[in-house]
């Protein structure tokens, strides 16, 4: 499982997606953690 691959058409844009889902995941856990706190 490189890296890096030869051909990054469908696979960078995979990657990218699984990317952007935890940060926005992880961006509702903090406004979700933000608003209960106080």
């Amino acid at each position: 499982m490189p890296v890096l691959e030869p051909t990054p058409q469908n696979g960078q844009k995979k990657l990218l997606l699984i990317m952007g889902a935890i940060f926005g995941i992880m961006v509702v856990i903090g406004v979700i953690a933000s608003i209960a706190a106080p």
